[in-house]
């Protein structure tokens, strides 16, 4: 009989995938907040931060934001009096794996007090969140992130996220097991996780999915919702194998560190930019790669026309990069589906459509799109 393996103790790949989003994305996160010019201080939690190593030698989340760091200040050498304070929060209920965690920043020197404060916190989840939500309303001229991989999803609740982000200035990255939630939802539904469903949305409007690909899609739906069209939602999945699916959400009301993070995920996967699949020969999102975002760009036109600005909003919210959007307007535009013009009213010379942050930034609306 097959012994089974303790996922908290040796790195499975669906947690290698997870880290590896999780340092992408802190690698453009931290250089872009470090060279803003009004960023005074950065904050990172990691609310379920284990033990940093595991038994086979892979590396947790608490190394890879230690080592994102570190990066940081060594290829901003010559202007580190510049960086923002980039002050640390690890948390695990169980006091034996933060004391792992400083026993290898110490032997691997991962930390300096140059870079900020580095602090350990053996505290309940629910016991952090309300005092969490109210330090990040008072912070000011801060940035924060937090990381959210607990262990299960009972504790969970989306009334929680929403507080994490109402200040404004704050990511939140959320691990769940939703293969394990798919198969409770399908089966019947634990008291746990309709108290999570009832919490994002009214339980009774619950749809059945029909795998756990729709259930992602109908939660990440959800938060949408709830949230409101001022924050930003999107899933990174990670399938091991046909039974086993795990799901990043990720949250924002930035617009610039929501592309980051879209750049990350769709590093990872370049085909779909839906997620990483164990030992996969080809995306099983593929055929959906560009389509998606082309009908409901047509869907979208159908109603009214469209600015840049107003275009490359709608993109990130669609899951997409403007380099995917401008794929689609060139393939649009050449086949007269759509037409391009100035604020003159003017044909716009051909493949200018300013599908990016630096108009969007500054409110630039150079082109109306529109259909045929």
């Amino acid at each position: 009989m097959t012994k089974k393996i303790d996922s908290q103790k040796v790195m499975l790949d669906h947690s290698e995938a997870k880290v590896k989003l999780l340092g992408k994305y802190l690698d453009r996160y931290l250089n872009i907040i470090a060279n803003d010019g009004y960023t005074k201080k950065i904050n990172i939690f990691d609310l379920f931060c284990g033990e940093g190593l595991y038994e086979n030698g892979g590396k947790g989340s608490p190394i890879i934001i230690l080592e994102n760091v570190k990066k940081l200040h060594s290829i901003n050498s010559g202007r580190i009096d510049k960086i923002p304070s980039i002050d640390i929060f690890f948390n695990d209920i169980k006091k034996e794996k933060t004391d792992k965690v400083d026993s290898i920043v110490k032997q691997k020197g991962l930390h300096s007090e140059r870079f900020g404060q580095l602090y350990y916190r053996n505290k309940n989840y629910k016991e952090i969140i309300p005092s969490l939500s109210a330090f990040l309303d008072k912070s000011k001229d801060a940035k924060s992130f937090i990381f959210i991989d607990p262990y299960g999803y009972k504790e969970i609740r989306a009334s929680e996220i929403k507080g994490l982000l109402k200040s404004k200035k704050s990511e939140v990255l959320l691990f769940l097991p939703t293969q394990f939630m798919y198969r409770f939802d399908e089966k019947g539904t634990p008291e746990s996780l309709i108290e999570l469903l009832d919490d994002l949305v009214e339980y009774n409007k619950w749809k059945s999915n029909e795998s756990v690909f729709h259930f992602i899609d109908q939660f990440k739906e959800a938060f949408k919702q709830n949230l409101g069209s001022e924050f930003f939602v999107d899933t990174f999945t990670i399938q091991k194998d046909k039974h086993t699916v795990f799901c990043l959400f990720f949250f924002s009301s930035h617009i610039r560190g929501f592309e980051k993070m879209l750049e990350a995920k769709w590093d990872i996967d370049t085909e779909a930019g839906k997620g990483w699949k164990y030992e996969r020969t080809r995306s099983l999102f593929e055929p959906f790669k560009t389509n998606l975002l082309e009908s409901n760009l047509l869907k979208k036109l159908a109603n009214s026309a469209m600015n840049n600005v107003e275009i490359y909003n709608f993109t990130l919210h669609s899951g997409f990069l403007p380099k995917h959007m401008n794929e689609v307007l060139n393939t649009l535009q050449e086949t007269n589906k759509i037409s391009v013009t100035l604020k003159t009213g003017e044909k716009a010379r051909k493949n200018a459509f300013y599908v990016n942050y630096d108009h969007y930034k500054n409110n630039e609306d150079k082109v109306l799109i529109k259909l045929c």
